[in-house]
C-alpha cells in the first residue's frame, strides 16, 4: 500500500500562554491542602476555570461546592483563585472553618483599592462582565451601592451621575482595547474621575493578549485552549477575531474540527490563564494525526512573576 503524504501545516505558538502565577498559586493550595490535612478538601466554586484541572484535583480529594452550605463541618476549605465577598470569610470563621484563601494576589489588589476608594468616598465604577465570580467577589468588598457596575461603553452614556467624587476598577481578566475604551468613555463624560493607581488587568492578561496580537497577522486560523466560562480565554478568541483572523475556543484536542481547518496553511495556537501546557502538547499531537508538523513559538516577553504561598501551607 503507498503511503499518503499528510498535508504540511506551520503551527505558531504564543508564548506566553497557559497557566499564570496566580493560577499556579491556586491549584498548589489545593494540592498541598490535601497532602496536610487529607481528603476531602472542600473548594468553594471551581478553583480556575479548566474542565481538566478541576477534574484532576477531584481525582485526589478535592470537592468542588458553590456555597459554603455544602460544606460539612470539620473539613477544609480553599476559596477560589477568582475571589469571594467579604461577607464568606465572615461565614466560614462563624462555622469554625479552617479555610484558606487562593484568590490571586492581583485580584486581592483590587479588593483593597475598592476598599479604600469607598473608604475615602468615592463611588467607583467597576468595569466588568455582570455574574463573574471576581466582579462578585469585588463588589462583596464594599457596602451595597457603592459601586456602579459598567461592562460597555454604551453603559457609560447611561449612568446617572452619582453624588460625589467618582473613581474606577476594572476587572483583571477583561479585553485591554475594549476597556481603554470605556476608560475613554468614562474620562470624557466625568473629566475629573480619579483613575486606579496602577493597572488593574492584570500581567497575565495583557501578555497573552500581546501575544496573539504579535502571531495573528501571519495566521490564516487560531486555536485557544480554555473553558467556556474563562473570561481571558474568550478575549483571547476576541483579540485574534479582531486583528483578522477567525478563532475558535476549544477545551480538548479532541474538539478539533479538521473541515474548519480546511485550506489553512499556518495556525496560531495559544492556551488561556487556566490551561496547562498539557493540554497544547496533546492539540499537537492530535493535529499531526491529519497534517506534517512544523511548529514555532513566538515569544513576545517572558514571565517569571511568582506569588507566595499561605503561611500555614509552607511552615
Amino acid at each position: 500500500m503507498r503511503n499518503v503524504a499528510l498535508p504540511s501545516l506551520d503551527l505558531l505558538i504564543a508564548a506566553p500562554r497557559g497557566f499564570c502565577a496566580g493560577v499556579d498559586r491556586a491549584i498548589r493550595i489545593v494540592e498541598l491542602t490535601i497532602e496536610k490535612y487529607g481528603a476531602p478538601v472542600y473548594v468553594r466554586h471551581e478553583i480556575v476555570h479548566n474542565k481538566f484541572v478541576v477534574d484532576g484535583l477531584r481525582a485526589r480529594g478535592a470537592v468542588f461546592v458553590e456555597e459554603l452550605d455544602e460544606v460539612p463541618d470539620g473539613v477544609p476549605v480553599v476559596f477560589s483563585a477568582h475571589g469571594v465577598p467579604k461577607a464568606v470569610h465572615e461565614q466560614a470563621s462563624e462555622r469554625g472553618f479552617n479555610f484558606l484563601d487562593a484568590t490571586c494576589p492581583l485580584v486581592s489588589k483590587v479588593h483593597r483599592q475598592a476598599e479604600r476608594l469607598v473608604k475615602d468616598g468615592y463611588h467607583v465604577l467597576f468595569i466588568g462582565h455582570h455574574g463573574h465570580p471576581e466582579v462578585v467577589g469585588t463588589f462583596g468588598q464594599v457596602p451595597d451601592g457603592a459601586m456602579t457596575l459598567v461592562g460597555t461603553v454604551e453603559d457609560v452614556a447611561m449612568l446617572a451621575p452619582p453624588p460625589g467624587p467618582l473613581s474606577y476598577l476594572t476587572q483583571t481578566t477583561l479585553s485591554v482595547d475594549d476597556t481603554a475604551e470605556i476608560i475613554v468613555a468614562l474620562h470624557r463624560r466625568f473629566p475629573r474621575i480619579q483613575p486606579p493607581r496602577s493597572e488593574d488587568i492584570c500581567y497575565a492578561t495583557s501578555n497573552r493578549q500581546a501575544a496573539v496580537k504579535a502571531i495573528a497577522q501571519h495566521c490564516d486560523a487560531m486555536l485557544v485552549i480554555g473553558a467556556p466560562n474563562s473570561s481571558n480565554s474568550l478575549r483571547l478568541v476576541e483579540v485574534a477575531e479582531r486583528h483578522g483572523v477567525r478563532a475558535r475556543l476549544i477545551q480538548r484536542a479532541v474538539e478539533v474540527d479538521f473541515d474548519w481547518l480546511e485550506g489553512v496553511k499556518t495556525l496560531g495556537i495559544t492556551a488561556g490563564a487556566s490551561a496547562p501546557e498539557i493540554l497544547v502538547r496533546e492539540l499537537i499531537d492530535r493535529l499531526a494525526t491529519g497534517y506534517t508538523i512544523c511548529e514555532r513559538e513566538i515569544e513576545e516577553v517572558t514571565e517569571n512573576m511568582l506569588f507566595k504561598l499561605p503561611r500555614a501551607l509552607v511552615a
